[in-house]
């Protein structure tokens, strides 16, 4: 039984079942303003075509002014009113104003982009007046509403749900050494949009083609032509019986050429990936003179994210007695540890973390005390070299981070020294360690990192006051060889709702597990999307103080993490935590 943490009410309707469906209802007559504000509320949580009964409760220049698709808030809970009562004469009165009032969450703006916030007051003012109707009754109905939807937090999951969009990145080269694909978070409608009318699946491909998120814009690009869209008149799209995808678009494509139209076709895939219950084994891309170009599942995976990396299924740990051990094998987790080759595991130095590249040819070690960083082949005997990176901080938590290598063979770490804390960047992982600048921080200095498999996103724990958060950063480049200068931008909060987050690790090509509490609550580890949204995975099941969390680039493979009683516990899927190891820590998958 848990002895401390926040008690919570429960509500029923919290479980957002995509099964609910709500039809909405036009005002009746002689409806009063309180009636007219409930019935907006609820027709907004509908599937209503266009939102025409929805509009009923506006006036004829409101209906016609609104423009629904512009954001969505979402708040905590529905939507609370507050505003005159009846005993106020609000039935004899010409006009009346009513608040709405709430804590908002989160807002996804007109790019589908989800962006979660600090829980804060939410107040908005509805101005209701007299309108003459058809009739020539007098009805109340809403004179100005801001444009979007405003959702508690159980309407919205049950009528979105998040698609990863795919495009390409820019200036930058995977490690197969051309570009590669990296993932677009974005909400469509669940059913139909009631805007458009399109299926979820039409949905996802409107949003592909209309071109990468402002946020994402930056690092990456769509190879189809600007201003491609869907044929006119296309509101559903699915797989034939040989799971074959026909997506008709219009003109603008008409004259793209064959390997253009391939990496077309393999943003098609990866979108559709998870997005669709029928399974989608071809993409075949068609404009006005026809076939455009087929691509197949497999034959998209030269795009993949991360695909240099040739699949790890290995595991890497430092043991208890400093030295860096591999456990392999084709269902990870379950081989037997053996050191690795090389100075990084023969005891040439204690070591306290390691990071091991993507390729899993090398690997770079922190010592025992913080202090220093190296780097070494874990394939080949060779002699330990010198220190690439040291720090001067007086306590050991104060020093190194745990190193991260990303797609390109680059390496990362963090110097924690709090007279001078540092993102540093290790160009090859060799050389002279370069800073990196991480804009938007105002004190905070970064405590963990973790770069993505698609090498233009980076997952930062950081800490100030006393309290760590976790934030996603954009990796922009600028310039090349010798004079590339590389940044962190845009930071953004993916988990907000955790008010200490102590571990994390990428999960996959656009999620993350994370180890954190909520405020007053007691640890647990949970999924969240890159875009700060809750996974619809949710949150893990529970164990006991996690200290280190580790995640594959493949899904299938199991989590791992170090704990301070159970030492290195796994969990496969659909299982229970299970124990690998009683003895050892900071255990990573490559990258």
């Amino acid at each position: 039984m848990p002895v401390s943490g926040d008690v919570k009410a429960v509500d029923a309707s919290q479980a957002g079942d995509a099964q609910v469906q709500v039809y909405a209802v036009p005002p009746r007559e002689g409806a009063l303003p309180s009636e007219v504000i409930d019935g907006f509320l609820e027709s907004m949580t509908s599937d209503d075509p266009d939102f025409r009964t929805t509009r009923k409760y506006l006036t004829k220049e409101a209906a016609r002014a609104w423009r629904p698709s512009r954001r969505t808030t979402v708040l905590e809970k529905a939507p609370n009113r507050t505003g005159p009562s009846l005993q106020d004469s609000e039935s004899r009165s010409t006009e009346t104003t009513y608040t709405l009032t709430g804590r908002r969450v989160a807002e996804v703006d007109a790019q589908s982009s989800y962006r979660p916030t600090v829980p804060t007051d939410y107040a908005q003012t509805l101005h209701l007046v007299r309108e003459k109707g058809a009739d020539g009754k007098e009805e109340w109905r809403i004179g100005a509403v801001p444009d979007g939807l405003v959702l508690g937090q159980s309407d919205f999951t049950r009528l979105y749900r998040s698609v990863n969009t795919y495009y390409f990145t820019t200036g930058t080269a995977g490690a197969g050494g051309g570009p590669t694909l990296v993932a677009d978070p974005v909400y469509v409608r669940n059913r139909t949009d009631p805007v458009t009318r399109m299926d979820t699946t039409a949905q996802a491909i409107r949003t592909l083609l209309d071109g990468p998120t402002d946020w994402l814009r930056p690092v990456a690009a769509t190879r189809f032509p600007t201003g491609t869209a869907l044929r006119k008149g296309v509101t559903a799209l699915a797989p034939d019986d040989q799971d074959v995808l026909t997506v008709p678009l219009d003109a603008k494509a008409a004259k793209i050429g064959r390997g253009v139209c391939r990496m077309m076709a393999a943003q098609v895939l990866f979108t559709l990936r998870d997005l669709t219950s029928a399974r989608v084994d071809q993409v075949d891309l068609e404009s006005t003179g026809g076939t455009l170009c087929s691509l197949a599942s497999d034959e998209a995976q030269e795009y993949a994210p991360g695909d240099g990396s040739g699949g790890p299924d290995s595991q890497y740990f430092v043991d208890d007695q400093g030295l860096v051990e591999r456990i392999a094998g084709g269902t990870a987790g379950s081989g037997d540890p053996e050191p690795v080759a090389g100075p990084l595991g023969d005891g040439a130095v204690k070591l306290g973390t390691v990071g091991v590249a993507r390729d899993e040819s090398r690997a770079a070690g922190v010592s025992a005390d913080g202090a220093r960083l190296y780097v070494a082949s874990v394939e080949e005997d060779s002699e330990l070299g010198v220190p690439l990176v040291k720090s001067a901080a007086a306590a050991p938590e104060d020093r190194l981070s745990a190193p991260s290598w990303d797609d390109r063979g680059d390496l990362w770490v963090a110097d924690r020294d709090p007279a001078g804390p540092r993102l540093l960047r290790l160009v090859g992982g060799t050389g002279k360690p370069r800073e990196v600048r991480v804009a938007g921080l105002h004190g905070e200095r970064v405590e963990a990192l973790r770069t993505a498999a698609d090498g233009v996103r980076i997952a930062l724990l950081l800490e100030k006051d006393g309290r760590t958060t976790l934030q996603i950063g954009r990796i922009e480049r600028t310039g090349s060889g010798e004079d590339e200068v590389v940044s962190v931008r845009d930071l953004r909060q993916a988990a907000p709702q955790l008010t200490e987050v102590t571990a994390m690790s990428w999960s996959g090509r656009s999620r993350l597990v994370v180890v954190g509490k909520e405020e007053g609550g007691v640890q647990q580890v949970r999924y969240v999307e890159a875009d700060g949204s809750t996974s619809s995975s949710g949150v893990l099941p529970g164990v006991n103080q996690v200290q280190t969390i580790a995640a594959a680039d493949d899904e299938l493979l199991p989590l791992m993490a170090d704990t301070e009683d159970d030492g290195i516990v796994k969990l496969s899927p659909g299982d229970n935590w299970q124990t690998v190891l009683k003895e050892g820590a900071s255990l990573v998958y490559p990258g």
